[in-house]
Formats: structure tokens, sequence, C-alpha cells
């Protein structure tokens, strides 16, 4: 549970960001709209994932507050937006029930073994919320940067069997600093024959999604 103090906090900047947005407070704060704050989300998410990499803890405090200004700001919008009409404690409570909808094993009577299991039956547990999804690919942002669109593909892919993760690797790596080195030397030498690293791989995705969404069809014959 938050105590006084996170509660006082939380509601300071409440009263700032409605101060700001208010008749007379911050003209450009009072323009802003959910697809304008888009890029600064953003840019604030990657600032944060720098802290925390970096390691700093008085960054990574400042970076949280900027994420969780962001938040906070939409939130701020959509109280104030007609047809929107949520507020701040709407999404926390909707974000807790799924949370404990989601973990059983914590919040019930189920038991799990392992961390596979949890992530096994999540999934399960995200299906029935989402009914309306055909696919697993629905709903996985296509705008993530390729690397980490390309994580989460393989993921899916590996469980269709179109990919074996967990075979013999033809690459060998110690480490991530090993890793990132070679991936570098790729992106260069791609670079320096005039090709598009970030293209070639989201193209590489597009073909691989595909794959998926036909083994999914073969699935549920």
């Amino acid at each position: 549970m938050a105590d006084a103090n996170e509660t006082s906090g939380m509601r300071e900047l409440a009263e700032v960001i409605e101060r700001l947005r208010a008749e007379g407070g911050c003209p450009w704060c009072s323009e802003q709209t959910h697809e304008s704050l888009v890029q600064y989300l953003l840019e604030e998410t990657y600032e944060l994932i720098e802290a925390i990499e970096a390691g700093d803890r008085d960054d990574v405090i400042e970076e949280l507050g900027d994420v969780l200004y962001q938040v906070m700001f939409h939130a701020s919008l959509g109280a104030g937006t007609k047809n929107e009409n949520y507020t701040l404690d709407e999404i926390a409570q909707r974000a807790a029930d799924k949370m404990i909808g989601r973990h059983p094993h914590v919040f019930g009577d189920v038991q799990f073994e392992t961390a596979d299991d949890v992530i096994a039956v999540w999934e399960e547990l995200k299906k029935a919320d989402k009914p309306g999804r055909e696919s697993t690919l629905d709903g996985v942002p296509q705008n993530m940067p390729a690397l980490a669109l390309a994580d989460k593909l393989l993921g899916k892919a590996a469980k269709l069997d179109l990919v074996d993760i967990g075979g013999p690797a033809p690459f060998a790596f110690e480490s991530e600093d090993e890793l990132g080195p070679l991936l570098l030397a790729i992106v260069a030498s791609a670079r320096g024959q005039g090709l598009d690293s970030e293209r070639a791989l989201r193209s590489a995705l597009r073909e691989l999604q595909i794959d998926i969404r036909e083994a999914e069809a073969t699935d549920a014959e």
C-alpha cells in the first residue's frame, strides 16, 4: 500500500497538471492532445531506459517521474475530453484488476511451479480477455524498434515450432558484450553496401508474421 507521502506526491502532481492546463495556466499545455503528446511519451520512455541502463538512482527517479507525468497528463486530458471521461483512478483500477486476473497463482488458489507455467497461463487469460483477436499477432505494436519486435515475434514463432530457439546456436556468445560488436559490425557492413538494416529486418519480420498466421490457421483446422 502507498504511504501518505506517496499519496501526497501523486495528488500534488495531479494538481500541478490541472493548474498548467487550466485557463490562465500554460498556453502550450492547454493546447496539447493525446496525439501531440505521443512523441514526448516516446522520448521520455527512451530516456528512462537509458537511466536504468546507466544505473544512476537520481536519474532513474527523475525519468520515472517524467514518464509518470506523461501518464497523468493523458489521464487529465481524458477526464476533460468529451466521449472519453476517464480518470487516473479508473486507469489504475483497470490495471489492478488486470494484474489480479492475470495472476491467479497469487490472488487465487491456483499453483504454478515455474515461470514458464505463469507465462503460458498469462497467454491463455489474455486470449480470454481479448476474444476478438484471431491471432497472437493481434495487438503487437508494429512500430516497435525492429530488434525488439524481432525478439517478440521469435518468441511467438517458437511456440508454433517455426523456429528452434532452444536448439544448437549457429552463433555462440558468452555475453551481450560479445553480441553487441557483431550486431554493430553487421549494421556497418550493410551501411557500407548502401543497405538499410532497419528496413531489411522489418521486411524479414513481415514474412515471419505471414508464416505465423499461416501456422495458426493450419493449427485451427
